[in-house]
């Protein structure tokens, strides 16, 4: 299902995330695809599944730190 649109003044902040994201991200991808080509095609579910799916979750969080990165998080100190 695709994202709905975004507002104008997002579409900015969600370039920048993506850029950021992918910067993040670069090395989880190189490795899915070196395990995604080095299986055998008659073999792409156990080891193989769990491999993609750990890279899968890597890159994900990866996703949410980038995220959570960009938003202000300045607190005060309880008085």
């Amino acid at each position: 299902m695709p994202s709905p649109p975004l507002p104008a003044e997002k579409v900015s902040a969600a370039q920048a995330l993506a850029d950021a994201i992918r910067t993040a991200t670069a090395a989880e991808i190189d490795e899915l695809a070196r395990t995604l080509v080095a299986t055998d095609d008659s073999h792409p579910f156990g080891v193989t599944e769990f491999k993609v799916r750990e890279l899968a979750h890597k890159i994900a969080a990866k996703a949410l730190e980038q995220q959570l990165a960009r938003k202000k998080t300045a607190t005060t100190a309880p008085a």
